[in-house]
């Protein structure tokens, strides 16, 4: 495996994959190759699913219960950045240090959570860049990140006195457990607040205005009637209840995944004109990554810092995969055991307890798939584009999963906005090849998307040059 050129990351966190026998020395430090894969996997799902979900739904989000391939790309970030964790604080033994660190990552994100959705916002058809600070959206995938990335490392920091005093424990399944207790005392913390809230709180009767020129229902304000307790349906659940007093309604989503379920659109699963009889919740905003369901994100974050921990005590290869792949296949089960018996439906847009278990679960067995390949049988050629991504993940992340670079060469147009470089080649080079518009979007987003960025990510690997956070 290879050595790690220096400290010029762009991530959340540094990979530690062994440590030193002596305890004097600091921690040797080499990348997790497979570490770098994965999260260079989960960005180009991210882009992935966001241009061409549209044309293909199956693959976008959910339109409200279910789980797609585009819902799982956010708990596998969740995942990755809590597998880092321990790996990067490992090299901070001061608890002081580490905090400042922690604190000045999490001010970073949320930074950049609020610039990529504020200030370089655009519309389709035009530039439109600036903040209304009566409509900008606060919370976000990089914001969500941020409160994930804080609680759980800063109780790996703060629970280092008593991981200390277990230290020379042999490294079992159940010790590893044991040793981390305060970890798993704080996820039950975090599950009995979110479930208490999710089916305790009661859900008034709320109104909306519609705020969409192209609407015909633009300044209309309607009456959404709820007055229930418990329900899970996208009108009255506690999480949107929460969002929309504390957070105001014209700071949520204005495109929820809910726009395409059955009862709203006449093209479900595609996004459609909304049917004649649509219920008014159809036209009101949603926050996706919002207060309470991004608490409950926190869970994702602490199964992925166990994954971490067993990386760092176990030291054969046999006894972190049987760990990984048995913790991963009972999570899915337990899940998928929720969903399937109605009892906790998958959700994304709620991140319901079911869909933690199984997105947790499935994030363990695709790591374990790639470490078996990467890290044991050295098979890290075939993952390189992967592995450029994710070694750049933040630099991709914004200019192609955030469409800043797409945006500003849609900037540039000849005699109408649509006679764009990007439209072009989609349409000239892809679309009308394959006489498909599904098609040619799909091979438009993996060939001049993705594969494009992995190339400029690589170049600017062997450069030396990294976007480190």
């Amino acid at each position: 495996m290879a050595e790690m050129k220096g400290d010029h990351r762009l991530n959340v966190s540094e990979e530690v994959l062994s440590h030193d026998s002596d305890k004097k020395q600091p921690p040797k430090t080499k990348r997790v190759a497979s570490l770098d894969i994965f999260r260079g996997l989960t960005v180009a799902l991210m882009v992935l699913v966001d241009d061409a979900g549209g044309q293909w739904p199956m693959i976008g989000h959910a339109p409200w219960n279910g789980c797609n391939l585009a819902d799982f790309v956010m708990p596998f970030f969740l995942f990755i950045v809590g597998m880092a964790i321990p790996l990067a604080l490992k090299r901070i033994p001061n608890k002081l240090e580490a905090v400042k660190k922690v604190t000045f990552r999490t001010i970073k994100l949320l930074f950049w959570g609020l610039l990529l959705q504020g200030g370089f916002s655009h519309a389709p058809d035009e530039l439109s860049y600036g903040v209304d600070m009566k409509q900008i959206r606060w919370c976000g995938i990089l914001q969500r990140i941020a409160l994930a990335y804080l609680v759980v490392a800063l109780v790996e920091i703060l629970s280092r006195n008593a991981q200390a005093r277990d230290q020379e424990l042999t490294p079992t399944h159940l010790s590893i457990f044991k040793l981390y207790y305060w970890h798993w005392v704080v996820a039950a913390c975090i599950l009995t607040i979110y479930m208490a809230l999710l089916y305790g709180i009661h859900v008034p009767d709320w109104n909306f205005t519609v705020h969409n020129p192209d609407s015909i229902y633009n300044g209309t304000t309607f009456t959404v009637k709820c007055g229930v307790r418990g329900k899970l349906d996208p009108p009255c659940n506690a999480v949107g209840y929460i969002d929309r007093e504390v957070l105001g309604i014209n700071h949520m989503y204005k495109h929820p995944a809910w726009k395409r379920t059955e009862a709203c659109s006449e093209k479900s699963p595609y996004e459609g004109p909304f049917r004649k009889n649509a219920p008014s919740w159809c036209y009101a905003p949603f926050e996706p990554e919002g207060i309470l369901s991004s608490i409950s994100a926190i869970l994702s974050t602490i199964i992925g810092l166990h994954f971490g921990h067993v990386l760092i005590h176990m030291q054969d290869h046999p006894s972190r995969l049987k760990h990984w792949i048995l913790m991963g296949l009972a999570l899915l089960t337990s899940g998928l055991i929720l969903h399937f018996t109605h009892a906790i439906p998958l959700n994304k847009q709620l991140y319901t307890l079911s869909y933690v278990c199984v997105t947790s679960g499935a994030a363990a067995l695709v790591f374990s798939v790639f470490y078996t390949m990467v890290d044991i049988y050295g098979l890290k050629l075939w993952f390189m584009p992967l592995k450029w991504i994710g070694m750049n993940a933040m630099f991709v992340y914004v200019m192609a999963a955030e469409g800043i670079f797409a945006g500003f060469i849609n900037g540039w147009y000849y005699d109408n906005p649509h006679n764009t470089l990007v439209n072009w080649i989609q349409k000239h080079v892809f679309i009308n090849v394959w006489h498909s518009a599904k098609v040619g979007i799909l091979l438009y987003v993996i060939f001049a998307e993705i594969l494009f960025w992995a190339i400029v990510a690589g170049i600017l690997h062997l450069l030396g040059i990294y976007w480190k956070l």
